[in-house]
């Protein structure tokens, strides 16, 4: 079980625009397993973190092109869970 949640929440996204997500709206990102769906997700932020989630909004991102010499290439498409907390509960990031 504790494997399973530690393969559903990949890292957390520290960002500029999840600092300020965080700070304003109580809202953390994370990148996340892309088949893992909210449901999963709430539990393993919940039981990793210690915190009580209030939504979870989840997003694909695509792959983007990138150049090796005369190479092209594309990098993995990965999921994307924002997840807001009840205002009591915080994530201490650093």
């Amino acid at each position: 079980m504790k494997t399973e949640i530690y393969n559903v929440v990949i890292r957390p996204l520290v960002t500029e625009k999840g600092t300020f997500q965080s700070q304003a709206l109580n809202a953390y990102s994370f990148e996340v397993s892309p088949n893992a769906n909210k449901t999963q997700i709430k539990v393993a932020v919940e039981k990793i973190y210690g915190v009580h989630v209030k939504d979870v909004r989840t997003a694909m991102r695509k792959g983007k092109p990138r150049r090796t010499g005369r190479v092209l290439s594309k990098t993995k498409h990965w999921k994307k869970a924002i997840v807001v907390l009840d205002p009591e509960d915080h994530i201490d990031l650093f």
